[in-house]
């Protein structure tokens, strides 16, 4: 069986060190399988486990199933079992996959940062109510996430997204997974370059094709030429930022190693200047590094951000010149960093005189239901289109100025507000202990009540702190919520409270993307039980804003507070 690797003679072999143990980089010669998960790629390709879906699994029910697939190339096609009912969080580690799994799953279908019509958005719904018991989530890769997916139900569900232009191939596994682009992309008025075309021509060379469907782990990609950069390129695999050159004009810059879980890494910029033409072509470059000399033998390491850790940018950059591009790339300063919202939330003016609107469900908490509303306004209202946003969101695209007014209140009606308040503007959440195997506690509804208490007691947040205060819940180490860089960011945990077990969080304060970007502030053995939560952010929030200085940033306030004002041991009084 092939080990998949792309077959085409490098231009020049840059001179790259032999380590004196081997890391599983194909390119040095480190073929082996290293662990169970390279010998599951190596026996099978998991693209082939489409065929056995549709054509075995679905008709012959869950229990025919090979565990191979069913725990590992399952992910390639978005599938995944869901935790069972019942499980408590203190089991999450200690039980084997096999006990965890339900007999349904979760469906993650990609939108790559598409356009969906109404009629998408609505097929969107349709597949909630009819096969996921109403359930649908807005993620923070752009994403509608399902649960409660009977394995008989996949090929239907598989010809309803195909008919709507949708699918779910590589939504996970070590694979190109779902991209970010630009939810204003060619509509923005401040917007540098659209993307979009980029990001069409790499789904078509690259997704589903088996010489980039073997990565050491997942690899994420995102790309916006907005100057918000409002994808989150700072945490991403590879990331192309819209920049302008002095004498070329607007192009791309590349960033790369950038991710969060147990070992954060910000992604570092290469300084380069790329025409959008070429952008599939850098994309082939850099996916092909990390699957040639990314690190395979701990998963713990199969990240690309390992990798370019080691090697420094400079190298990176002779790398992908020499060996996979066969050309140098053309210098140019990366763009500056932006401080403030990336969300698009609210009413904005397009370049062709229409709006687009930001819309905010809670903590990324849709339905199928909701959806279907929702679908039933844009075509009510003649809206052009929706975009999924990094941050949980909805944008939709097209609005005639003369109905924005009438469809807000509609909007607000249905529970998808584009004025929201602060915290539920700012706050993102995981799927948590509800579905999600590797969780310990209870993310979504925990993360809801938060935003509904946090309403009361800072009803005028909005007016004393502009740009909000974001709130990221996370139900495990893995930061899929991107914990690190929000300025409160909770990661869930067992905790002690009066001798016995209980859910709780650890607390990273100040942490920020753009310009400021860093992972936080942790304060050292400080966690907060769940049930304690809203006292704790409250006193945070109470201290900010007695303490900080006029226009100050949460991010700013953390990193110069004294620690008894982030714990929460001291109240300020005179918030204003």
């Amino acid at each position: 069986m092939s080990d998949l690797r792309y077959t085409a003679q490098p231009a020049t072999r840059t001179e790259i060190p032999r380590p004196k143990r081997g890391e599983g980089q194909w390119a040095l010669g480190y073929t082996e399988p290293l662990n169970k998960n390279e010998q599951s790629k190596k026996d099978d390709s998991p693209l082939n486990v489409r065929d056995r879906i549709l054509h075995t699994y679905s008709k012959r029910g869950f229990d025919s199933i090979d565990p191979a697939d069913l725990r590992g190339r399952f992910r390639w096609m978005g599938l995944y079992t869901q935790r069972r009912p019942g499980i408590d969080g203190g089991k999450t580690a200690v039980l084997e996959e096999e006990e965890l799994d339900d007999r349904y799953f979760m469906l993650r279908v990609r939108s790559d940062g598409k356009l969906l019509t109404p009629a998408t958005v609505r097929a969107l719904g349709t597949i909630g109510v009819d096969f996921a018991r109403d359930t649908a989530d807005v993620t923070d890769r752009e994403n509608i996430q399902y649960h409660w997916i009977r394995i008989e139900d996949v090929p239907a569900i598989w010809e309803r997204l195909d008919a709507s232009g949708l699918h779910s191939l590589e939504a996970c596994g070590d694979s190109p997974r779902p991209f970010l682009g630009s939810p204003v992309a060619g509509v923005a008025q401040d917007e540098i370059i659209d993307g979009t075309s980029a990001l069409e021509e790499i789904e078509r060379r690259y997704i589903g094709n088996p010489d980039f469907a073997n990565f050491p782990r997942k690899f994420k990609t995102a790309l916006t030429g907005h100057p918000s950069h409002d994808v989150s390129p700072e945490t991403n695999d590879v990331a192309f930022v819209g920049t302008v050159h002095p004498e070329h004009g607007p192009g791309f810059d590349v960033w790369v190693g950038g991710g969060l879980s147990t070992n954060p890494m910000l992604a570092q910029k290469l300084g380069v200047w790329i025409p959008l033409d070429e952008v599939p072509d850098a994309w082939q470059a850099v996916a092909s590094i990390f699957r040639d000399y990314g690190y395979r033998r701990l998963r713990s390491r199969a990240r690309l951000k390992f990798l370019v850790a080691d090697w420094g940018v400079d190298k990176f950059r002779e790398v992908m010149e020499n060996e996979y591009l066969g050309r140098e790339l053309v210098r140019c300063e990366s763009p500056a960093s932006p401080t403030g919202h990336r969300d698009h939330i609210g009413v904005h003016d397009q370049r062709d005189g229409n709006k687009y609107v930001g819309i905010a469900p809670t903590a990324g908490r849709v339905s199928g239901t909701l959806l279907v509303q929702l679908a039933d306004l844009m075509d009510e209202y003649a809206v052009e289109g929706a975009r999924l946003t990094p941050y949980q969101k909805i944008v939709l695209i097209g609005v005639d100025p003369a109905v924005v007014d009438e469809l807000l209140d509609r909007l607000d009606a249905i529970g998808l507000s584009a004025r929201p308040s602060a915290w539920r503007r700012n706050t993102m959440a995981c799927t948590g202990i509800e579905f999600c195997k590797l969780a310990i506690v209870d993310t979504k509804n925990r993360a809801r009540d938060l935003v509904t208490e946090l309403e009361k007691r800072f009803p005028d947040l909005d007016a004393q702190v502009p740009d909000g205060i974001t709130v990221n819940v996370n139900g495990c180490p893995n930061a899929c919520a991107r914990t690190q860089v929000a300025d409160i960011g909770l990661k869930g945990q067992l905790v002690m409270h009066d001798g016995e077990q209980v859910e709780g969080f650890q607390v990273h304060l100040g942490g920020a993307t753009g310009l400021e970007a860093n992972f936080g502030r942790k304060l050292r053995a400080h966690k907060v039980t769940s049930a304690g939560l809203d006292d704790y952010v409250t006193a945070v929030v109470t201290n900010f804003l007695a303490d900080r200085e006029e226009g100050e940033r949460f991010a700013t306030w953390v990193a110069r507070a004294d620690e008894e004002l982030l714990r929460g041991d001291k109240t300020l009084a005179g918030a204003s």
